[in-house]
């Protein structure tokens, strides 16, 4: 199959370990970066072209790896394949939902799923209120807009708290108030789902003085046991949002597990060096599966099956 890898930066690990991924199963894998890529919207001959005067109307499938400063772009394109027929492992509507933390936080609960206590508001007059909706100090504030860690503050007192969210306000930036949960301890788990099942978990821990777990704030990776619950709650929270492809932060808490946030475009590095899986190999084959492809010759590969306990 020819297989295209949309994202920015080619020399990625997670980028470079699905272009390896693909060669070694075969396939034609060719990095596209999202910003050399425009599109020609015409009813009768719908086209994507690239900068190098290719015209991309041949893939059969593409692996939408979008950051988020080029969300926006970056979903337009991979709508633009869909209609062209091409197969997206994560599909454009799928990851704008995700994108959006207070969108992807109202279709996690509405779908049952366990979150944390969360607030949000527009107007700086309602701080007080906020603070008392999640319990009060200390309690996190997140940006929207946020990812990998950034732009989320632990507030330990109430006046911290009302400093955060009101320098934020100020700067017209939409931000969530949410519950701290104390006896996470600085820890979470990333559960990777590929095509309704976890293939692959780690439990991140932050660095010393340091309360997000995130690898890319210094966090650490290492393997641990999942429980049934919290593997249910993944698949759920992934089939909710669309995503073929996910990974899924979960926070373990007195009241059971807790979902944090699920990611459209979770990066490998932390999981495939802990776990030592083929996590890009799962992504693969799970393109193949979803078209129906088969090799030449006969491997008797199939798609992996879930992470044991």
């Amino acid at each position: 199959m020819r297989i295209g890898v949309l994202a920015s930066n080619p020399d990625l690990y997670s980028n470079q370990r699905i272009m390896e991924a693909g060669a070694e199963r075969g396939h034609r894998m060719t990095f596209l970066n999202i910003r050399q890529c425009y599109m020609k919207l015409d009813s009768a001959e719908p086209e994507v072209h690239y900068r190098d005067g290719r015209i991309l109307n041949n893939l059969d499938a593409v692996i939408p790896r979008i950051r988020p400063s080029q969300t926006f772009y970056g979903c337009a394109l991979t709508r633009h394949f869909e209609s062209m027929g091409v197969y997206a492992l994560n599909g454009s509507q799928a990851i704008s939902q995700s994108r959006d933390k207070l969108y992807s936080l109202q279709l996690l609960q509405e779908g049952g799923l366990n979150i944390p206590i969360s607030g949000f508001a527009n107007s700086p007059m309602d701080t007080n209120e906020l603070i008392d909706m999640v319990g009060g100090a200390p309690l996190i504030v997140k940006l929207l807009e946020g990812t990998q860690g950034r732009g989320v503050v632990l507030a330990e007192t109430r006046k911290a708290a009302e400093s955060v969210i009101n320098a934020f306000k100020s700067l017209k930036v939409n931000l969530l108030v949410q519950e701290f949960i104390r006896e996470a301890q600085g820890k979470d788990l990333r559960l990777f789902v590929v095509d309704g099942k976890v293939f692959a978990a780690i439990q991140r821990e932050a660095a010393p003085g340091e309360f997000r777990a995130n690898i890319h704030q210094g966090g650490t990776a290492s393997i641990v046991k999942v429980l049934p619950e919290e593997r249910k709650l993944a698949i759920k929270a992934a089939k909710v949002l669309g995503l073929k492809v996910a990974g899924v932060d979960i926070i373990r808490s007195k009241k059971g597990p807790l979902l944090l946030e699920v990611n459209s475009s979770p990066g490998l590095e932390g999981i495939e060096s802990a776990t030592r899986k083929d996590v890009a190999g799962s992504m693969i084959m799970a393109i193949e599966k979803a078209l129906k492809w088969r090799p030449a010759i006969a491997t008797g590969d199939s798609l992996p099956p879930e992470v044991s306990d």
